[in-house]
């Protein structure tokens, strides 16, 4: 009886470790699979358009987090659930590997909103509860991949300023257990602008 656990228990273990062997993202193949990203996000990941997110440089398991939100509908774009459906979880962990090995291009923040947007970034707003970014996403604003946090430093500003604006009103809810929609709710849309063009400059 022992032996057949201990057989189970080590068919169990080789499963899961051929799912993380399956799941390690390659840069290389991810390139060119990454090649349909690049009319939106460029082909190194650092969109022009403000519209639409920098991929070079952000977290691999954030980046495969949102495309498997997409293709279940979790987060929704009528876009991007239509480019992630198709995609295997394979896929997905080669593509965040290649846009995770590229450089971000630095971004640049309005020197009229810095003063407000640091203020926030670093301390939040006491009066409202509005929690610091950093505490988060880091002073630099480069994340943090184990928490699936993704880097904000020099992500274009309008890209911010409207998901925060979907994590305000509920129409973006793909955060775990809350916690953006929680600190969106508490900006209010100047407070919104500030913070994103700050982190647009940050790097």
């Amino acid at each position: 009886m022992n032996k057949l656990i201990a057989i189970s228990t080590g068919l169990v273990w080789l499963a899961i470790g051929s799912a993380n062997v399956l799941a390690a993202g390659d840069a290389g193949v991810g390139r060119a699979k990454a090649a349909s990203c690049a009319a939106c996000h460029g082909e190194d990941g650092n969109s022009v358009n403000p519209e639409w997110p920098k991929l070079a440089g952000q977290g691999e398991a954030y980046i495969v987090k949102q495309l498997s939100d997409f293709k279940a509908g979790v987060r929704t774009n009528a876009t991007m659930n239509g480019m992630a459906a198709p995609l295997s979880p394979q896929d997905m962990a080669d593509v965040a590997a290649f846009f995770a090995s590229q450089k971000r291009t630095p971004g640049g923040a309005n020197k009229d909103l810095v003063a407000q947007g640091e203020k926030l970034y670093r301390g939040g707003n006491n009066a409202t509860g509005a929690s610091a970014c950093l505490g988060c996403h880091g002073p630099s604003g480069a994340g943090n991949p184990a928490g699936k946090f993704p880097s904000l430093g020099s992500q274009n500003a309008t890209y911010v300023t409207n998901q925060l604006k979907s994590f305000k009103d509920g129409t973006r809810a793909n955060d775990s257990n809350k916690m953006m929609q929680m600190v969106a709710a508490k900006l209010s849309d100047s407070e919104i602008k500030a913070v994103a063009d700050y982190v647009q400059g940050l790097h």
